[in-house]
């Protein structure tokens, strides 16, 4: 059968008129034991009032800002079955009337268990039972505001945190981010000769942009090797024919190209998420980002309306950009409206890399030197020129399957001359 239980202010040591600052339960609440049903603060330290045993609360007799001492009822609960068993065999009881300290009701007291102080976490005034409430979440208090007594934290503050954290964009690196320890400050000079120099002001901007993009953008890199062995032939021939004009004609110019046919194809990569982080936006033009590097650190033009252009005209583009990059001459208007991002490293060396994606956008292309390697072609191996490739793409916009579709794709593209010309 089931029983109604008194549950009693503990013992509470020589404390008389305890202030309740915090009741954590209300009728009709399906309880555990040793769940908080309220907080007490005394001048020294703040305690949680446990249940006993497992139950359903039928009445609670205090509310936040009551004074209470020792034998008095705070809460009725109905237990049943073993719940009732394993209680301290108190009456069955109708909900009596809030007794005064002299007046214990009749029914015999629950024994309850006399939480931990409160353990200090920075500047936060919580009670015990809000800051394991906290933990269970992965809240950090000290950024959550205290609406209660003294700035005190309560649980719908911190229910009310996590509302809001969880309606920020997705990838949103606002201050309630990822919380990560701090760097350890480290005197270097005691383990020898040091130098200190200062960043250049790009270097600053560009990394504290690319950490965020590292840290909330779920990164997955796609490798490839493309056979660019005709497209260098024609390159060559290219070059020859423009060097008098003062054109260099790049291995990146017929790269912009390829791209854009291939964002033509896969449209999800020529996209952006919205600030909601629920809808994307799809762009029906490709400006495509070429990163380069100049002696103050990484910066990044944009050249517009790649599919529109030959190969020609992209690679006097290329050559204007980075000049005016290298000169510091380059404006921010040269470098916004990206739709993709290529990072050619070919002139330096190296076989593959993970590029980091240039937010908003959602894939980046990484391309290292070309080399000689045997290829297995027509029955036999033959030397070919290859090209790796390293895709960088945001998954929670695309998926593996399309990250390797689209690399293979423009592997086919730098192979056949002819699908530059689509």
């Amino acid at each position: 059968m089931a029983e109604i239980k008194n549950v009693l202010v503990p013992d509470i040591g020589n404390y008389k008129d305890v202030p309740v600052i915090e009741v954590a339960v209300k009728a009709g609440d399906v309880v555990k034991a040793e769940q908080a049903l309220l907080t007490l603060e005394t001048d020294k330290a703040t305690m949680d009032v446990p249940a006993p045993f497992d139950g359903v609360v039928k009445e609670v007799k205090v509310k936040a800002g009551d004074k209470v001492s020792e034998g008095m009822l705070i809460v009725t609960i109905e237990a049943s079955g073993s719940a009732a068993q394993a209680a301290a065999p108190a009456q069955a009881a109708p909900a009596p009337a809030a007794p005064t300290p002299a007046a214990k009701p009749a029914a015999t007291p629950v024994a309850v268990a006399q939480a931990a102080p409160a353990v200090a976490s920075g500047s936060a005034h919580a009670s015990p039972s809000i800051r394991r409430f906290a933990r269970e979440l992965g809240v950090n208090l000290s950024q959550v505001k205290g609406s209660g007594e003294k700035g005190r934290v309560t649980k719908d503050d911190v229910q009310s945190f996590v509302k809001q954290s969880l309606a920020q964009p997705r990838g949103a690196a606002g201050g309630n981010g990822l919380q990560v320890l701090e760097m350890p400050v480290v005197d270097f000079a005691k383990f020898g000769a040091i130098e200190s120099k200062a960043l250049s002001r790009i270097k600053k901007i560009s990394g504290a942009n690319l950490h965020r993009n590292w840290v909330t953008i779920p990164h997955v890199t796609q490798f490839e090797e493309a056979d660019i062995s005709e497209m260098e032939a024609f390159r060559k021939e290219l070059g020859a024919e423009y060097a008098k004009q003062n054109i260099k004609i790049t291995p990146l110019a017929f790269m912009l190209k390829a791209a854009a046919i291939t964002l033509k194809h896969f449209p999800d990569f020529n996209a952006s998420l919205d600030a909601a982080g629920e809808n994307l936006i799809v762009k029906k033009y490709i400006h495509i980002g070429v990163a380069v590097d100049t002696p103050d650190g990484l910066m990044v033009p944009v050249i517009r309306d790649v599919d529109q252009k030959g190969i020609v005209q992209l690679a006097k583009e290329l050559g204007e950009v980075s000049a005016k990059a290298r000169d510091k001459k380059i404006t921010a208007a040269d470098m916004q409206g990206g739709c993709f991002t290529i990072s050619s490293l070919g002139g330096i060396g190296g076989t593959a890399f993970t590029p980091i994606i240039n937010a908003p956008e959602v894939a980046i292309l990484g391309v290292s030197r070309s080399s000689m390697k045997p290829v297995w072609k027509d029955g036999e191996f033959v030397p070919r020129l290859m090209l790796p490739l390293s895709l960088s793409y945001d998954h929670r916009v695309i998926d593996g399957a399309a990250g390797a579709r689209f690399t293979t794709y423009l592997a086919h593209v730098l192979s056949d001359m002819r699908r530059l010309a689509l």
